[in-house]
């Protein structure tokens, strides 16, 4: 493709890269007399929610994830949870599907495209104004990853209550400061950790896409600039970290598989790794299946992650949201390497 035929289709098409804040997402509801489907009632899932308009799937998300055969259970790791409700009961009775189920085209983003050319959309003289070969029907276009995370963004994307939450609750279930031969590692991390005031240790990696926010994390002992849509493979020794964290992150994940398996193998045995989220996000680079479900859809997509790349006790999921309905919420979703992975 011409440099001027590609210059063309960005300015003609190509989302402008304006937002600075994420957004939060909306929540779609759909109201039937029966809402629920015949495979829910089957299942007896173990909480009760609204039922979401799922797009990525073109079906409902607990229809075809919860219908299928196998069961996880386990002993569970009690990371100090305290708050029982909806999100607590998430992975109680859980069937998960013998395979992964979710499509290729669940992971795409809304910054990519394909143009066809060819289609009466384009009718409009566009191919003879950039020379498109007659043989190019389908062009791929995608906006870079290193290109929207290329200047710094020295903000916050959930509200201060939320944060103070999630600070809470590594508080919690962080080794004390200062713990000798404790590794962390804060993936996708940025300028700003949010870990307890004043917490120490000798080693916290932080892994992310900008180097000029990783340079002004306290918390940080060391950092690595990496893309993980692009290279999910972690620069680390096996067995090499105590926890894992991931604030507001894991939502852009488009290997989410390839990633939490790498997670498994540098995690000590009985490691544990730590998935925060809350209902905002960049919307262009956020996943299609997450943009396109509500919180504990979201809640379980991250367990499934957990379960489907193998070498992890079963997860568990914790609201810490501070003030429902009044600020950001806060969900975490945790599990611990497997002593025997």
């Amino acid at each position: 493709m011409s440099k001027k035929m590609s210059r063309m289709i960005s300015l003609l098409v190509l989302p402008q890269q304006q937002q600075i804040y994420p957004c939060r997402l909306p929540t779609i509801h759909t109201r039937a007399a029966n809402s629920v489907s015949e495979s829910q009632r089957k299942c007896k899932i173990g909480f009760k929610a609204p039922r979401r308009l799922v797009l990525g799937l073109g079906a409902s998300f607990w229809s075809q994830f919860m219908s299928m055969p196998g069961r996880a259970r386990g002993k569970y790791h009690i990371a100090l949870a305290r708050q029982k409700g909806v999100i607590e009961e998430v992975f109680k009775n859980v069937d998960w599907p013998q395979q992964f189920p979710f499509k290729e085209e669940d992971f795409q983003r809304f910054d990519e495209y394909n143009f066809d050319f060819n289609h009466p959309t384009f009718d409009i003289g566009l191919s003879s104004l950039l020379y498109i070969p007659s043989k190019l029907k389908v062009v791929m276009c995608r906006s870079p990853d290193s290109m929207f995370y290329d200047a710094p963004r020295f903000v916050t994307h959930i509200d201060d209550p939320a944060i103070a939450a999630l600070t809470k609750y590594y508080s919690k279930v962080f080794p004390p400061s200062n713990t000798p031969g404790i590794c962390i590692l804060d993936m996708c991390s940025s300028w700003v950790s949010h870990f307890p005031k004043g917490y120490k240790q000798a080693c916290i990696v932080g892994l992310g896409m900008n180097e000029e926010e990783l340079k002004r994390n306290p918390v940080l002992t060391e950092y690595v600039v990496q893309d993980l849509n692009l290279n999910p493979k972690l620069p680390f020794e096996d067995n090499s970290f105590d926890v894992i964290s991931n604030a507001v992150s894991v939502d852009y994940l488009a290997k989410p598989i390839e990633v939490f398996k790498e997670m498994c193998r540098i995690l000590k045995p009985g490691g544990l790794a730590i998935m925060s989220f809350s209902n905002r996000c960049f919307w262009t680079k956020a996943i299609s299946i997450w943009t396109s479900t509500g919180d504990a859809d979201h809640v379980m997509i991250v367990g499934s992650y957990f379960h489907y790349s193998g070498g992890f006790e079963p997860p568990q999921a914790v609201d810490i949201s501070p003030n429902p309905g009044r600020s950001d919420p806060m969900y975490v979703v945790f599990s611990t390497k497997a002593s025997t992975a």
